[in-house]
């Protein structure tokens, strides 16, 4: 019988446990975890704090108990101390303060990312909060709720922060979302893109203030009050840093790492340089199918396939990721955006050289009359080289959503532009228009 134990339990852990348990029964399942919770969704927890939805219990998908009973044994609220990678033993603190020591055949790592921190004056004040964890949402969510608190600022644009600052505005706090970048979701979205939701924050009374770092922030009585930056000084009472994720990788520091991010280095086995030892999520790079690199990818999404795809390695198997694209997708009042790939600012940032085309028109037909229509802007981007998509952007009010998987698959699969063009989707009035954006922006590719 293979022993396998996994650390951490969120939601790469949780795949790869759940793989074990429901398809070898061969196989004995330890999982050590920090948290008192399994599978919290983080990217629903601006919903609840915004009162969008009323309870939280829908946001977690897993628990100990459905590991118990299909058989794994489970600690939760555990510290791993170190892994000896020649005995194959980690040793564990346990709840109750107990040290122990468990052996394993193959050692599954899933430790995940914590909140960046630059470490600036005054960021030990009181209600300068990070937002991970559902313990950190429940803080949060707690803190918001004050009467007192009247002045909310979160710095970072990325898609938390950008939640976050929604969901503040929608409780009617006076929201102010600082960042350096120069655009919301600037690591994901192309301006025509991202605009539409600075637009609509903007319109709700979300202030936005862009090109600025914070340098420190300020307080009275031990509480923040300010949060000063190179250009301004903001009234906070509540601060949210949103800066972005570090992977923790405090185990093993002789494995290889990712040279840019310090992330483990994993093949397309999600195997690290000892081959006995997987890295998943958050803790790990995944191959990524834009550029054909091994790259930091930290998405739920991504967390889940890569703890799949370990767990049957580890079990036995031999199956490598098709690789990602970083597909992800927001709502912020009622303008919905999705993309997967390379925006033009990536590609730029990657040295690929690269060419796109753009397309908009209404998603139905002009006569549907007194149904839900709206228009799309689409952006195809690909490669000038050999024409392969590398990248795609959608933008409407109408949910557009489905169609950006297609568009991950044409990136896994090398799809070209001109073989785009010509693609049989189908049309019905209650659907699409007979001329698709979705074709009509490969066909301007084509007749360039």
């Amino acid at each position: 019988m293979t022993k396998i134990v996994v650390i951490g339990a969120n939601h790469a852990g949780t795949a790869a446990s759940n793989t074990i348990l429901d398809n070898f029964k061969d196989c004995e399942l330890t999982i050590f975890d920090k948290n008192s919770n399994i599978s919290f969704l983080g990217c629903g927890m601006a919903l609840w704090i915004g009162e969008q939805i009323s309870k939280s219990d829908g946001l977690f998908y897993c628990n100990k108990n459905i590991f118990e009973e299909k058989g794994a044994k489970v600690h939760m609220e555990s510290e791993v101390l170190s892994v000896d990678e020649y005995k194959k033993t980690v040793k564990v603190r346990l709840k109750d303060g107990q040290e122990v020591e468990e052996s394993y055949d193959k050692l599954i790592i899933a430790t995940g990312s914590r909140p960046r921190s630059n470490g600036l004056p005054g960021e030990d004040l009181e209600n300068i909060e990070v937002a991970k964890r559902f313990q950190d949402a429940q803080k949060v969510k707690a803190i918001g709720q004050r009467e007192e608190i009247k002045n909310v600022v979160v710095v970072g644009s990325g898609y938390i922060g950008v939640e976050l600052a929604e969901a503040f505005q929608r409780i009617g706090k006076n929201t102010t979302l600082v960042t350096r970048d120069e655009k919301i979701l600037q690591n994901y979205y192309d301006h025509e893109f991202s605009k539409d939701l600075e637009d609509a924050m903007a319109e709700n009374g979300i202030k936005l203030v862009f090109n600025e770092d914070v340098v420190e922030f300020k307080g009275e009585d031990g509480k923040v009050k300010q949060v000063v930056t190179n250009n301004s000084t903001y009234d906070a009472d509540l601060v949210i840093n949103s800066i972005g994720f570090v992977p923790n990788v405090y185990l093993l520091e002789n494995l290889e790492r990712h040279d840019k991010t310090g992330a483990y280095l994993v093949d397309k086995h999600f195997r690290t340089s000892n081959k006995d030892i997987y890295a998943i999520g958050d803790c790990a790079t995944i191959y990524y199918k834009p550029t054909e690199q091994q790259e930091y990818v930290a998405l739920a999404t991504n967390a889940v396939r890569s703890g799949i795809v370990a767990a049957l390695n580890a079990c036995g198997m031999d199956i490598e990721t098709p690789g990602v694209q970083g597909s992800s997708g927001m709502q912020i009042y009622g303008h919905k955006i999705v993309m997967t790939g390379l925006s033009l600012d990536l590609a730029k940032k990657y040295g690929i050289d690269v060419e796109y085309t753009d397309f908009e028109d209404f998603q139905k037909p002009g006569f549907m009359e007194n149904v839900p229509n709206a228009k799309v802007k689409i952006r195809i981007i690909y490669r000038k080289d050999d024409r392969r998509i590398i990248g795609a952007q959608l933008g409407s009010t109408y949910d557009v959503s489905m169609g950006i998987h297609m568009f991950s698959l044409a990136i896994q699969k090398d799809v070209t532009i001109d073989e785009l063009a010509l693609t049989d989707i189908f049309f019905m009035p209650h659907f699409n228009q007979p001329y698709n954006y979705i074709t009509m922006a490969a066909l301007g590719a084509v007749l360039k």
